[in-house]
């Protein structure tokens, strides 16, 4: 069984997941709303990602017979103030996650946690690719408007699924 500290933890961060997924949900409305295609499925996937991180999560929890709570998460933010808005709350939110994703391996560290411990390296690098998606869409969003559905369907038209992911609650397979 996980450490009781690192349980606590990773429970507040399923919270913290599926916040992110009502995040991103929320920025695909807006682009949606727009007639932004290719952005809103952008955000609609990135929506459903954190949610299949919460649901890997919860599956671990499972898995090592821990205790499950799904803790309440605040609304999103669903106004903003023009096109780049989103995309920089988005960084802002994957460079937060990333901290909290480093938190919890450090104290699956400090409490000798070694399933915990590797069960969080996959999330490691998930991370790293998520601050570079972002920063990367940031900078394009920045520099030019009209490049935007361009570069969105050029770079993330179609990414497989890892197969090194760990299993998610609830999912066939």
């Amino acid at each position: 069984m996980p450490a009781p500290r690192f349980v606590e933890q990773l429970n507040a961060q399923i919270g913290n997941e599926l916040s992110a997924h009502n995040q991103y949900l929320a920025c695909a409305i807006y682009y949606d709303a727009l007639t932004m295609p290719r952005m809103a499925a952008f955000f609609y996937d990135q929506a459903l990602e954190e949610r299949s991180h919460a649901m890997m999560m919860v599956q671990y929890l499972l898995d090592t017979d821990a205790e499950v709570t799904i803790p309440a998460v605040a609304a999103p933010t669903s106004l903003f103030a023009d096109l780049v808005a989103p995309v920089e709350l988005a960084l802002a939110q994957e460079r937060t996650v990333t901290d909290q994703i480093n938190g919890l391996l450090r104290i699956a560290r400090e409490e000798s946690d070694f399933a915990s411990e590797q069960f969080m390296q996959w999330f490691i690098k998930e991370q790293v690719e998520e601050v570079a998606t972002m920063s990367d869409l940031l900078a394009v969003v920045r520099r030019n408007h009209d490049d935007i559905e361009e570069y969105v369907a050029r770079e993330h038209g179609a990414e497989g699924e890892d197969a090194t992911a760990p299993r998610q609650a609830g999912a066939s397979g």
